[in-house]
């Protein structure tokens, strides 16, 4: 297949842990062609078809963080997203405005016969936080509000919360507020913005100090190992980005009945790939633009991610296929 990456820059990338970058790896050890783009670089110019600016890829097989260039690249070449056999968006949030444009970009696409993954039109129809209201028997008690006596009134009944902006990523902008309701006034004008922007509150889980875990779901399948990203030090928060340390475990069987829910009714809009939050048997959190922590997972039990994404998008873009015999066991790799 002929796979476009639509993500950050590649200069950007940490291979060793980033999980496009594990896609693109398996890939190519399958004889795919890889090319990549930044959502800046898709065109769309009436009576043409969407473009982008995408140069095409060679792997080097070396770990680009010690200064080592990971890839090689063609020029920059304007062609249209149709004439890829899979278009993959992997950009990370933040869902900005300059998101929300690409994805429409993306769906134009669509019509002109691009196939593209995760579907352009889903990811607009499941921002991560919100789209946990779909699925509200798994959910800690939550509220999504501006309303600034509705969130003290929410802290009255909890008397434990959690805050957090609609549009953070990496952990960023949350706050716990205690049972003496220290602060609340002021997190809660610095999050809404003395009422011009929505947030959501939700009841401390304490689960959380056992971690915040990362399931994945492919193609409608959880996958059987979990990262729990462990708070540190004083921190509540579990996200790599934010310090947790990632501890690698076998999905538990209340963890895969939510996946396994929750896959089946996603997995048909379009999101052959999706990654949950999970505290204690809570989901927090649904995303779907960029579910990362591939790598983690191999590193520390052997379970090849990547490979298991991959095999789902051959099986997509070619329903009629044998379906490949698994490479790597489903068990930790042994020390």
């Amino acid at each position: 297949m002929n796979l476009l990456f639509v993500a950050d820059p590649l200069d950007q990338f940490k291979t060793y842990k980033d999980s496009t970058y594990a896609m693109m790896r398996e890939a190519a050890s399958r004889g795919h062609r890889l090319a990549a783009c930044e959502p800046r670089h898709l065109a769309w110019r009436s009576g043409g078809r969407v473009t982008a600016l995408a140069r095409e890829l060679r792997l080097t097989g070396q770990v680009g963080d010690a200064g080592t260039p990971w890839y090689e690249a063609q020029p920059a070449t304007p062609r249209a997203l149709a004439e890829f056999d899979a278009v993959l968006m992997r950009k990370d949030p933040p869902f900005d405005g300059e998101y929300f444009y690409a994805t429409h970009l993306l769906e134009q696409a669509e019509r002109e016969g691009a196939r593209v993954f995760n579907s352009p039109r889903s990811l607009r129809d499941h921002p991560e936080k919100l789209a946990v209201m779909e699925f509200a028997q798994f959910v800690t008690p939550t509220l999504v509000t501006r309303d600034a006596e509705d969130i003290r009134r929410f802290h009255a009944e909890h008397r434990e919360i959690i805050l957090k902006p609609l549009d953070g990523m990496g952990g960023m902008g949350i706050f716990r507020v205690g049972p003496d309701g220290l602060n609340l006034g002021s997190i809660t004008e610095t999050l809404n913005a003395h009422g011009q922007r929505t947030v959501m509150v939700q009841r401390f889980i304490p689960e959380i100090a056992a971690g915040d875990k990362r399931v994945l779901i492919i193609d409608g399948e959880p996958v059987p190992y979990v990262l729990a990203r462990i708070p540190q030090g004083s921190e509540i928060r579990g996200n790599l980005a934010a310090g947790g340390k990632g501890v690698a475990q076998p999905l538990n069987e209340r963890d895969r009945e939510i996946a396994t829910e929750i896959g089946r009714i996603l997995a048909p809009r379009g999101l052959l790939l999706i990654g949950l939050d999970i505290i204690g048997d809570r989901v927090t959190e649904i995303n779907v633009t960029s579910p990362t922590c591939f790598q983690e997972i191999q590193q520390q039990t052997g379970f090849d991610v990547a490979q298991v994404f991959v095999d789902a998008l051959e099986r997509v873009m070619n329903p009629t296929r044998d379906e490949p015999a698994p490479r790597v066991p489903d068990r930790p790799a042994k020390a």
